[in-house]
């Protein structure tokens, strides 16, 4: 593949490119090959142009957020990895109920933002890994929150790449999915909608969630977070435990002991592993109720 104009517009806007990258280190899992080319592009300008290069010239290409949500082939990914870094992580008050956050801003840097100015409604989010653009991409929630709850609107690159605006009706947020998953859009900003709180409250209902997690949750081993989507009436974790698969193992992979909602990395996992207990759980679940879990977590090779 030549990657000359993507050198060259790189070079334009001084921007590094990495070649054989390792996305393992970009991704929570720790899992996962190189890719061609990764860039971080640090003005929309340039992001634009490279996107651009990238259709016109049919190279494959993938936006990486913070990586919470990605399981990435051992084979690595054969075209450019974009990644929203933290050139686009500003976050800010547009008025006394309002945040405006760029896409790259990490949840845990837009949750205490969000604490200190007294606003509520974000708490729910207190803990999730990844970046505000990834959290909208799948509507991403916790504990009877969702990003549609205080998602007012976005900016994002069009098809032609065009700067629009969205409203949160036009984003059709549902579970886990939104309209960005549908189509070549990219998020560059999120509205959030808040309310005026009480900080202290603020605080200690963020406390409460992260104790929850770290009580509940395998944090202290690399994973993509939830690995399926929740079964209508019922819960991916109840179905895997009741099918007597908690602890369930293939090489470094493993469904998680302490949450068998979560498929964790125990050291040395490889995507084909991981694949490997996606696959039984999903073949023994079905066999033992009916219901064929879907995974929730993206797949990049």
């Amino acid at each position: 593949m030549n990657y000359s104009e993507i050198d060259r517009i790189c070079e334009k806007y001084g921007v590094e490119i990495l070649r054989d990258e390792p996305l393992s280190e970009y991704t929570s899992f720790q899992i996962g090959g190189k890719c061609d080319i990764l860039v971080k592009p640090d003005n929309v300008d340039c992001m634009r142009e490279i996107l651009e290069c990238c259709r016109k010239n049919d190279i494959k290409y993938y936006i990486l957020g913070k990586g919470s949500n990605v399981l990435v082939s051992d084979n690595g990914f054969r075209g450019v990895v974009i990644v929203i870094s933290s050139a686009f992580s500003d976050v800010r008050l547009e008025d006394d109920e309002c945040i405006y956050c760029e896409a790259g801003a990490s949840l845990a840097k837009v949750c205490a933002f969000a604490k200190e100015h007294s606003l509520t409604g974000l708490e729910f989010a207190y803990g999730i890994p990844g970046s505000v653009g990834g959290a909208l991409f799948m509507n991403a929630g916790a504990y009877g929150g969702e990003m549609k709850d205080v998602a007012e609107s976005c900016d994002y690159l069009n098809e032609n790449l065009e700067i629009k605006n969205m409203t949160a009706e036009e984003m059709m947020l549902s579970y886990r999915h939104s309209v960005f998953s549908e189509n070549s859009y990219v998020i560059l900003g999120v509205r959030f909608r808040l309310c005026k709180g009480d900080k202290a409250e603020i605080t200690a209902k963020m406390s409460e969630l992260m104790e929850k997690r770290r009580s509940k949750q395998p944090l202290e081993y690399p994973s993509a977070g939830s690995t399926f989507k929740r079964p209508e009436g019922d819960f991916a974790a109840r179905l895997i435990e009741v099918s007597g698969l908690k602890g369930f193992t293939c090489g470094g992979a493993q469904v998680s002991e302490k949450h068998s909602g979560f498929v964790i990395n125990r050291g040395g996992a490889t995507f084909n592993d991981v694949m490997k207990v996606i696959d039984a759980v999903k073949e023994k679940v079905y066999a033992d109720s009916g219901v064929m879990l879907e995974r929730e977590i993206e797949i990049l090779e």
